[in-house]
């Protein structure tokens, strides 16, 4: 009895034994070389195990491992590797026993995918070995596998360039019959990305064969909706191609092609038709438009990293707040330098032509652009491209430029360039510019006086530009509407936002408008524009004046005759207040065009200075033969007498000056 109490305490240790090593584990670093020889002899690839492997048989066949690296043996620097912090995989006991283990599921924490960023294509192949060592090796079956927590780090040492996707979750199962599906997210920088991928994957080897795949991407912040495709997926070594690619984007439908050339620098190539395209830009922070332009970098050297050819195409398309109708876009990015060009592009009722080119290879990208705009609607377009609902009218543009900076600051201080805008048949909105040529009659403005209400009628609007590291130059601005003509010149300052232009603003006084009988009567000063171009100050240019005081005359004197000669605006209130003419208005045409314009002038150059000068006989007068001294100009005796108070002069005045 001694000794059957004996055994049966022995045999009940070495079962308590036993099942304490099935539930706790077996420590298996023989099991890690074994694996690590596997590994390297299927891919070519160098397996380190840098943390603890256990292997447990209860209640299934458990290995784990840890702090887990594979890299490739001709990696020195370490930028092409995969590190995982542990992978799990529970699989049948009877599986092993067969020769053909079945894994049930196979868990990835925190994976970490690093993937160098080159500047040149390759045309060797790296992984010959790998790859037919890969397909060559016995598969193991996987049902589930589940990644939780990964990450994609893009990277170039040399260039001190690392980009991320964080937060990788993804959970992939194959049923009996081959398909497989596939969900997850992750996160880019703070943009949310999901996906959902269905696809029949055929018996191994799946190389240079079609595997029908349908997938659904949400990505918020770069789509304005969900997009769903589907395609056949071919692989054929590094090349992979999507072919009969198929699907809709929102409301809109597309179809077309694509491949991914993963050797090396990846070389990607798009070609996609559109029914409806709309691609919402995010709108910057609303500024003041005098605000600097921002200082802030813009980073462009991500496109040395990638090559493509691109070609989009859509019936109809919306960017931001632009839209097009049709649009066509070619775009080829080789080397660091992005080339996309358009032809006939339709766009508010007009077509865009042009051609842009980004160079990045250098530290600071440079840019350089050429457009046409013809037959344009200038207020949609302008409202949406740059918030700009001044003018209206039908545009035709010719833009040549080009500049380099890492920022807004630097590209506005670096333009070069031409410029040449013509907007015809429109209007400038919220502003009355013949009210603002009366108003410099009386005081100096602050800002483009603005009234939502108001607006001028323009026939044409021209203006051509000459651009020197930000400084546009023009001498040629002309505005012709029916009662308003402005002529001028002067310099835009696109890196302060400031303005410095001489313009000489005119009045039609008739109702005949432009082109009749009766020029445009000039406001006889010049007028400055200067300051902030969003709140300029206007004012007239008395140096300007001062600078040939003769010729200054002579307008005023031609100004009174236009104002009040026989077809001037306010004849008609002049002959009421000086009690009528003779039948054929010789007398009011001897007094108004003559004498009265004289008196304007004389009074203005009292104003001016107190000084004497004479004013130029009547132009008609010394045709006529007839020798008419000009009267002499007013002297201090005179005053109380030349400046007693006249009703019918203080109606004239405050009828032209609106004081």
């Amino acid at each position: 009895m001694k000794a059957l109490k004996i055994a049966g305490a022995a045999i009940a240790a070495v079962i308590i034994v036993i099942a304490l090593v099935l539930i706790v584990g077996i420590p298996s670093s023989f099991v890690s070389s074994a694996i690590q020889e596997r590994v390297e002899r299927a891919t070519g690839y160098r397996l380190t195990i840098a943390g603890a492997t256990r292997l447990s048989l209860w209640p299934r066949l458990n290995l784990t491992i840890n702090d887990v690296t594979l890299q490739n043996p001709g990696d020195h620097d370490g930028s092409n590797r995969v590190t995982v912090g542990s992978i799990e995989a529970d699989m049948s006991l009877s599986s092993v026993w067969s020769g053909h283990p079945q894994v049930n599921a196979l868990v990835i924490t925190r994976p970490v995918v690093y993937v160098p960023l080159l500047r040149e294509r390759s045309r060797e192949i790296v992984a010959t070995k790998s790859a037919t060592a890969a397909g060559n090796a016995e598969a193991v079956a996987i049902d589930r596998v589940k990644i939780a927590d990964g990450a994609i780090v893009f990277s170039n040492p040399h260039d001190r360039v690392e980009n991320r996707i964080d937060g990788i979750d993804a959970d992939a199962s194959m049923d009996a019959e081959h398909k497989l599906k596939l969900t997850g997210s992750a996160r880019a920088g703070t943009s949310p990305l999901k996906f959902d991928v269905t696809a029949n994957v055929p018996s191994l080897p799946l190389q240079r064969q079609s595997i029908p795949v349908e997938l659904r991407i949400d990505a918020p912040d770069l789509l304005h909706a969900p997009l769903s495709a589907k395609t056949e997926v071919r692989a054929n070594g590094s090349l992979v191609m999507f072919n009969g690619v198929s699907g809709t984007l929102g409301d809109g439908a597309f179809s077309g092609w694509a491949s991914v050339d993963a050797a090396s620098k990846p070389l990607v190539k798009v070609d996609l038709d559109f029914q409806r395209l709309n691609v919402p830009l995010a709108k910057a922070a609303p500024t003041s438009p005098s605000q600097p332009w921002s200082s802030a970098p813009i980073d462009l050297i991500g496109l040395n990293y990638l090559d493509g050819e691109i070609r989009i195409s859509a019936a109809d398309a919306t960017i931001g707040e632009a839209h097009f109708a049709p649009a066509a876009v070619e775009a080829t990015l080789a080397g660091g330098v992005l080339k996309a060009a358009i032809a006939n592009l339709g766009t508010y009722g007009g077509e865009a032509s042009g051609e842009v080119v980004v160079d990045a290879t250098a530290g600071t990208p440079s840019f350089t652009m050429h457009c046409d705009l013809v037959g344009v609607s200038a207020l949609p377009l302008l409202t949406s491209l740059a918030d700009f609902d001044k003018i209206d009218g039908k545009l035709q543009a010719k833009i040549a430029a080009r500049s380099s900076g890492a920022s807004q600051q630097a590209i506005m201080s670096n333009l070069s360039g031409t410029v040449f805008a013509n907007f015809q048949d429109g209007a400038i909105r919220g502003l009355n510019v013949a009210q603002m040529i009366r108003n410099l009659t009386t005081n100096p403005l602050s800002g483009w006086q603005q009234e939502k209400e108001q607006s001028t009628d323009l026939t044409q609007l021209s203006a051509s530009f000459r651009i020197d590291h930000g400084q546009a130059t023009t001498s040629d601005i002309n505005l012709v509407g029916p009662l308003v003509r402005v002529t001028g010149g002067g310099t835009v300052d696109l890196a302060t936002k400031t303005l410095g232009l001489r313009v000489e603003p005119k009045l039609v006084m008739t109702t005949q408008g432009q082109g009749r009988t009766s020029d445009p009567v000039s406001f006889g000063i010049p007028v400055a524009i200067e300051g902030p171009w969003a709140e300029p100050r206007i004012y007239p240019d008395i140096a300007g004046m001062l600078d040939n005081p003769d010729a200054a005359y002579a307008k005023l004197r031609e100004m009174g005759k236009g104002l009040f000669g026989p077809n001037g605006g306010l004849s008609g209130l002049l002959n009421g207040l000086t009690g009528g003419s003779n039948g054929n208005g010789d007398e009011q045409n001897g007094l108004l065009g003559g004498n009265l314009g004289e008196a304007l002038g004389g009074l203005i150059q009292q104003g001016l200075g107190g000084r004497s000068r004479s004013i130029p006989p009547d132009a008609s007068t010394r045709g006529q033969g007839q020798q008419q001294a000009a009267p002499p100009p007013p002297n201090a005796e005179q005053d109380d007498s030349s400046h007693q108070d006249s009703q019918p002069m203080n109606d004239v005045l405050r009828e032209l000056f609106r004081r």
